[in-house]
C-alpha cells in the first residue's frame, strides 16, 4: 500500500475462500478495488463466487463504489502467485494456529514490502501468529465479523513486533472500505467482541442442556428484549440508564449486589450428546426450511435497515456499512 492511496488499496488478496473469505471479497468489490483470491480446496473458486452472488443484492442495496464490479475477482489455487501484487492480504484460513503461522509466513516471503498483513482469526493472538514471520511488524490481527460485506466493526490488534504506522494504514484501510475500525490496544485471547458474544453463548447452552428453554425462547429473549438496546448503545450504556438520573453510579450500588448471586455459569457445560440434538433440533425449527442461503438474504435486508437506523442516531460514530461512505473517511 504504497504512500498516495492515503489508506486505500488497489488490489486486494484474500486467502480462504469460505464464509469469512467471500465476505471480504464481496466488501472490497462493492468497493471498487480488484480482488485477487486463493484456496487450494477443491471447489474454492465455485464458493466464492457463489458467496459474493449472493451477498450482491444487498450491497447494490447499500450502494456500490464507482466501478465495482463482480468480474473484478481473480481466483487462483497458487498463494505466491497471489499475494505477489498486492497491496494489502487479508488471511481467513481455518482457526489452526500452526496453519495459520505457516500460511502467513508464505505470505510474509512472497508479497511485495509495501503490503500489510492482516489476518481474520478470532481468537489468536497476532504475537502468536507473528512468530515465523520474517517482517513481523507488518502482521497483525484484522477480525470481522459475519456478513463481512455488511457488518462495519473490525478489530484491529497488533502483536510485540507490529509497529504503530501499520496499525494506523491497517485502520486508515478498513475506513476505505466503509468499515469501522476498532483498535483493540492489549493482545487478549479471542479479542474484545468474541469474549462477550462466548460468554452469552456458554450460558445459552447451559440453559439448553438444564432444561429451562428452547432455543427458540432463548433467541426471543434477546431479539426482543437486550438485543434491540444493545444494537444502539450496547451494555453500558444500557446500565448506565438503568441507574436513573444518578447513571452508572447508583446502578452499581443498586444491583451490584446481585453480582454475588449464583445467577450465570461461565464454565462452558459439557458438550453431551444429548445437548448437542437438542441445539439441532431447535435451530433446524427455527429455521423452518429455509436454506441458509435464504436467512442469509433475509437477515441481510434486516440489517441495512437496522444500519440506516444506527446511522441517523449516531451519526458522531461514522457507522457506516457502505463503501461508497468509507472513501469520504480512507486515510492513514
Amino acid at each position: 500500500m504504497t504512500d498516495e492511496y492515503q489508506g486505500r488499496a488497489s488490489t486486494v488478496c484474500l486467502v480462504g475462500a469460505g464464509v469469512i473469505g467471500y465476505g471480504w471479497a464481496a466488501r472490497c468489490l462493492a468497493a471498487g478495488l480488484d480482488v485477487v483470491a486463493t484456496d487450494p480446496a477443491p471447489g474454492a473458486e465455485e464458493s466464492i463466487r457463489a458467496g459474493v452472488e449472493n451477498a450482491w443484492p444487498a450491497l447494490e442495496r447499500v450502494g456500490l463504489a464507482e466501478g465495482a464490479g463482480k468480474e473484478r475477482l481473480s481466483f487462483t489455487a497458487d498463494l505466491e502467485e497471489a499475494v505477489a501484487g498486492a497491496d494489502f492480504v487479508q488471511e481467513s484460513v481455518p482457526e489452526r494456529e500452526e496453519l495459520k503461522q505457516d500460511v502467513l509466513a508464505r505470505i510474509d516471503a512472497a508479497a511485495p514490502t509495501r503490503a500489510i498483513i492482516a489476518s481474520s482469526t478470532s481468537g489468536f493472538l497476532p504475537s502468536t501468529l507473528q512468530k515465523k514471520c520474517q517482517h513481523p511488524e507488518r502482521v497483525m490481527v484484522g477480525h470481522p465479523f459475519n456478513p463481512v460485506y455488511l457488518l462495519p466493526l473490525v478489530e484491529v490488534v497488533g502483536g510485540e513486533k507490529t509497529s504503530p504506522e501499520n496499525i494506523q494504514r491497517m485502520m486508515g484501510f478498513y475506513r476505505s472500505i466503509g468499515m469501522k475500525p476498532l483498535h483493540v490496544k492489549k493482545e487478549i485471547d479471542g479479542h474484545l467482541s468474541d469474549r462477550l458474544q462466548e460468554a452469552l453463548w456458554r450460558e445459552n447452552l447451559h440453559l439448553v442442556a438444564e432444561g429451562a428453554a428452547t432455543t427458540k425462547e432463548l433467541d426471543e429473549a434477546i431479539v426482543y428484549g437486550p438485543g434491540l438496546r444493545w444494537a444502539l448503545m450496547g451494555v453500558n450504556l444500557t446500565f448506565h440508564m438503568a441507574g436513573g438520573k444518578e447513571g452508572m453510579s447508583h446502578m452499581l450500588a443498586q444491583f451490584g449486589p446481585a453480582l454475588e448471586a449464583p445467577w450465570t455459569k461461565l464454565q462452558a457445560p459439557e458438550l453431551t450428546e444429548e445437548l448437542k440434538e437438542r441445539m439441532v433440533t431447535g435451530t433446524t425449527e427455527q429455521a423452518a426450511g429455509r436454506s441458509v442461503a435464504e436467512l442469509e438474504r433475509r437477515r441481510d435486508e434486516f440489517l441495512i435497515r437496522l444500519m440506516e437506523l444506527l446511522r441517523e442516531y449516531w451519526p458522531e460514530n461514522e457507522i457506516s456499512g457502505n463503501p461508497k461512505d468509507g472513501e469520504r473517511n480512507a486515510g492513514a
